[in-house]
């Protein structure tokens, strides 16, 4: 399916989903709400920090997860049994227009956590890990926490990525594709070249594409599995999750892609016994086959409406603060504001929108880039022209 035909579908489908209505999250255990007081020393604020929406999940996934739970045995489950696999390789048929093998498949409780096992078994502590700056600090911690050292390059700066792939010691080149947290969406002719880079090293390339079916009009993304040769000895992995994508990341589960077929074992050895991943949430799984089977008209329609939303954000920061001349991302909810040019001190810009605005707002340092801030807009619109208009008016008191 090209992304023209997805784009022509929001259209006729959009008025079906209700993006507008507000949905009180408080009181759930939910990290964005109620771990806010934990975060930010202060109760009550509106949140735009965490990367998942406010949105409930679509029709299509909550029926799926009901028709599980009415059937009442949740006993041990194997998700290379039932759908699940088949699912998978009917959506990036459909939705990317490329084939992928249902037996090239592993299976994990999330992206990070088949990172932290592919970073045990494709490096060593000490041993770097090459990432683009700005980096997503998931990232951040599973690299650094295991000991490995995190070497970050400029995401149009490719000598500095050659450089630090050509250390003997750089063993990993990891990927957020598209990037998190600019929402930029690689061309082709770019992941070409971080694998020919890569190869060139004898450096391995984990691929995270997590926000792979968020990516707006005009923007197409190239899985990895489309990039990389399988084979023994290709030692490559696409990791990724429909949580991000239908909003169920609680549930748990991610799944990605092994290029060599003996590291595909090892790596499912070592979930199902060091790990001990025996059984995967049989929620995950129903809401994976709900949202990979049906749920395409929702998320047309959800891309149609962030679409408007970055839209009217623009505008609104364009009104407020032109000096940034922020652009919408190319894929995702998330945006990335460059506020730079008006020389404020990220502490005080925190302090100014905690205390004044009652916003929660992410810095740019906690991606390595103070100076911007990321904005979560995957809300109903009124809450993001809330968040919009608090860091405006926060930004313009203290660039007075």
């Amino acid at each position: 399916m090209s992304d023209a035909f997805q784009v022509s579908e929001v259209s006729e489908v959009s008025e079906v989903f209700d993006f507008d209505r507000a949905t009180d999250r408080r009181g759930t255990a939910s990290v964005t709400w109620d771990g806010l007081p934990d975060r930010f020393g202060v109760p009550d604020l509106v949140p735009f920090t965490v990367s998942d929406m406010d949105f409930p999940s679509p029709p299509a996934v909550l029926d799926a997860l009901r028709a599980r739970v009415d059937h009442g045995v949740f006993g041990y489950t194997d998700w290379r049994l039932g759908e699940f696999r088949e699912s998978v390789r009917d959506w990036y048929a459909d939705r990317h227009g490329v084939a992928v093998d249902p037996e090239s498949m592993v299976f994990a409780p999330s992206v990070l956590s088949q990172l932290s096992q592919l970073l045990r078994m494709w490096t060593a502590p000490g041993q770097g890990v090459v990432v683009h700056s700005p980096t997503y600090d998931g990232f951040r911690k599973v690299v650094t926490g295991l000991g490995r050292e995190l070497r970050e390059v400029p995401l149009d700066d490719p000598e500095a990525l050659e450089r630090e792939l050509a250390r003997p010691d750089s063993r990993m080149l990891l990927l957020c594709s598209p990037h998190n947290p600019t929402g930029r969406v690689w061309r082709e002719a770019e992941l070409k070249e971080f694998a020919r880079l890569a190869e060139r090293h004898g450096t391995a390339v984990v691929s995270d594409e997590i926000h792979a079916d968020l990516t707006g009009a005009g923007h197409r993304h190239t899985p990895w599995t489309a990039i990389a040769e399988p084979g023994r000895g290709s030692r490559w992995a696409l990791l990724t999750s429909g949580s991000k994508t239908f909003n169920f990341p609680a549930l748990s589960g991610s799944y990605g892609f092994l290029g060599d077929p003996d590291e595909r074992v090892e790596f499912i050895r070592r979930m199902e016994t060091g790990e001990g991943l025996g059984s995967p949430s049989a929620l995950s799984l129903a809401a994976h086959v709900g949202a990979y089977r049906h749920g395409a008209r929702w998320l047309d329609a959800l891309r149609g409406y962030v679409a408007g939303t970055l839209e009217l954000a623009r505008e609104q920061l364009a009104a407020g603060l032109p000096e940034v001349r922020w652009t919408p991302p190319q894929a995702g909810y998330l945006a990335w504001i460059d506020l730079r040019p008006l020389g404020i001190e990220e502490a005080a810009l925190q302090e100014e929108l905690v205390s004044r605005e009652r916003v929660a707002i992410a810095p740019g340092g906690t991606y390595g880039a103070p100076g911007f801030v990321r904005l979560n807009l995957g809300c109903p619109r009124a809450k993001a022209e809330r968040g919009v208009a608090a860091l405006v008016a926060a930004a313009r008191r203290l660039a007075a």
